[in-house]
């Protein structure tokens, strides 16, 4: 009985490690394993893995007008919305605050984009279930299509999603491929 509760207490332990208390996504420090292992696997078979790097959009003054409880209702719904629209294999994890990244093992970053863009329209549908405007930016980047490396990855991904933020939000940018970056990094907005 003793043992069953330590190998209990164990699992318990490793899964609050592991996951974000509020939402039950993955946290970064699960993220940045998850990510440098989905990229060595990606060198050595020659597929691609592609980040999108999410945010939702006004959160600040959702939490200021509406109060935390809401927000943190927003939040939860907003991760159940990803986990639905996504498949198994990818990893949904909370980066910091209301700023969301996802892994995406074996996928292109056109088909990428096709599921950003669902997403988006998951997360936008919730405004009608809590009254209030959400939204959600997002940022795409891809090795090897945008990126060699994980660090690069990542800033592609902030990068286009900080540009998304100046397209006017709610809406998907795509980092732009490598071959036709001359002049450092551009980015492809997307409406």
């Amino acid at each position: 009985s003793l043992a069953l509760s330590n190998i209990s207490l164990r699992e318990k332990l490793r899964t609050q490690s592991l996951r974000d208390p509020l939402t039950g996504l993955y946290n970064r420090r699960y993220m940045e394993d998850a990510l440098e292992r989905y990229v060595s696997l990606a060198e050595r078979s020659g597929a691609a893995t592609t980040v999108l790097m999410m945010d939702l959009d006004n959160f600040k003054r959702l939490n200021d007008q509406s109060g935390h409880a809401k927000g943190d209702a927003v939040l939860r719904d907003v991760a159940a919305q990803l986990i639905g629209g996504l498949r198994p294999s990818d990893v949904v994890c909370r980066y910091g605050g209301e700023e969301l990244m996802v892994i995406l093992p074996d996928c292109g970053i056109e088909d990428a984009r096709i599921k950003a863009e669902a997403l988006r329209l998951r997360v936008e549908g919730l405004s009608e279930v809590h009254q209030v405007p959400v939204s959600m930016s997002t940022g795409v980047a891809s090795i090897p299509e945008t990126s060699t490396s994980i660090a690069d990855l990542v800033a592609m991904a902030d990068a286009a999603l900080y540009e998304a933020k100046r397209a006017g939000k709610n809406c998907v940018v795509l980092a732009e491929k490598r071959a036709a970056r001359e002049d450092g990094p551009r980015l492809a907005a997307l409406g």
